[in-house]
């Protein structure tokens, strides 16, 4: 078997890196914060980060192989790149929909980076089957050392991303994410030798070099673009959440004095906010705990976030509000959290990630609150 002499182009490498370096950034940064974002929202930044991350995985490996100098000419078969491209981004996919949708926990977090680190080997290798008029021929260690490096890489960068998530740790865990893709690439290719193949095998129609490159750049456009859509928000200092407007005539009533519209069996009762535990959102509509009834009130949460918020309310998740001093436990575990209450039948009140210190600080100037 006559093996084909390989060359590359320094500069492509050299992109090649900065394209997986860009796309980790996007990917990570497009998913963060959304504990407190509305489900659609969620959804559609979990999309795009995995768009960003597969497709980065995609383009970091085609922009390498445009610089893969061989003596022959070759093409690559459409289908099979572009099956190549889905694979890395449902696969990566995957593993953001473990990390933001299940409990988080290390074998969570493990697991999406094992994911993570089979995508960019399951994208590498089906895109190395789209080469037509050669063929790669594998060895045993290129294969071995680049799969372990795969996974313990992107294990090591979802550790970093996601133990906190931090800007400092997003930009670390894109540095480890960028180093095993290239790693993957590289390594796997290193040990890899080329043979000229007279027959072709058509599962698409085939692509030359300059189609390739043409898709290659556009693609690498959308991700630089995306980066530097999502680089405005690390130059605005984290918002906090600013109290809504009261018209000024209206006369701010004390927290002991507001009465709160609610209905029980058909009939309009008055409670006042001292007498409430918690507030929860019901659709359009909010459920209004006190210490023996659970009423049903015409306010949505926006309205009664507007009306108790000043009033010394704490906003724990977008779908709860809690006298703070009628909570008698409050419990903390990693990046969750929950408000209970003595001597009443009701569920623990979930405390959001982003909410955490907010509300640990408001409640631990409150007397009697036990802390966990």
């Amino acid at each position: 078997m006559d093996f084909l002499t390989v060359n590359h182009s320094s500069f492509l490498i050299v992109m090649s890196c900065v394209v997986a370096l860009v796309a980790g950034f996007t990917g990570l940064s497009l998913t963060r914060d959304l504990s407190d974002k509305p489900m659609l929202q969620k959804k559609a930044s979990i999309a795009l980060g995995a768009i960003a991350l597969g497709g980065g995985i995609w383009a970091m490996h085609f922009v390498a192989m445009l610089g893969l100098k061989l003596p022959i000419l070759f093409y690559y078969d459409a289908a099979i790149t572009l099956v190549s491209a889905l694979s890395a981004i449902l696969i990566v996919g995957a593993a953001l929909i473990l990390l933001h949708f299940a409990d988080r926990t290390p074998f969570i977090i493990s697991l999406s980076g094992v994911i993570v680190g089979i995508g960019i080997l399951v994208m590498h290798y089906i895109g190395m089957a789209g080469l037509e008029l050669c063929r790669a021929v594998y060895t045993t260690s290129g294969v071995i050392y680049s799969s372990l490096v795969a996974v313990a890489l992107c294990i090591l960068a979802f550790w970093i991303a996601y133990g906190k998530r931090t800007n400092r740790n997003i930009v670390l865990g894109t540095i480890c994410f960028a180093i095993a893709v290239c790693s993957v690439h590289f390594l796997a290719v290193a040990e890899t030798n080329f043979v000229q193949e007279p027959n072709v095998a058509e599962f698409g129609p085939a692509m030359s070099n300059e189609t390739l490159a043409l898709g290659v750049i556009f693609f690498s456009f959308i991700i630089f673009g995306a980066c530097l859509w999502v680089s405005v928000t690390y130059l605005v200092p984290p918002s906090t959440e600013d109290p809504v407007p009261v018209d000024p005539s209206e006369k701010p009533e004390p927290i002991a004095e507001l009465q709160i519209p609610c209905e029980s069996d058909g009939t309009k009762v008055f409670v006042r906010a001292r007498d409430v535990l918690l507030v929860r959102a019901d659709g359009h509509y909010t459920q209004i705990y006190t210490e023996h009834d659970r009423l049903f009130c015409v306010w949505s949460i926006t309205v009664a976030s507007k009306r108790l918020l000043p009033r010394d309310f704490l906003q724990t998740h977008r779908s709860y509000l809690v006298n703070p001093i009628r909570v008698s436990r409050f419990e903390r575990t990693k990046d969750k959290g929950r408000c209970l209450f003595d001597g009443v039948d009701l569920p623990p009140v979930p405390v959001s990630r982003s909410k955490l210190k907010a509300v640990q600080d408001a409640l631990a100037s409150q007397p009697g609150v036990v802390r966990a």
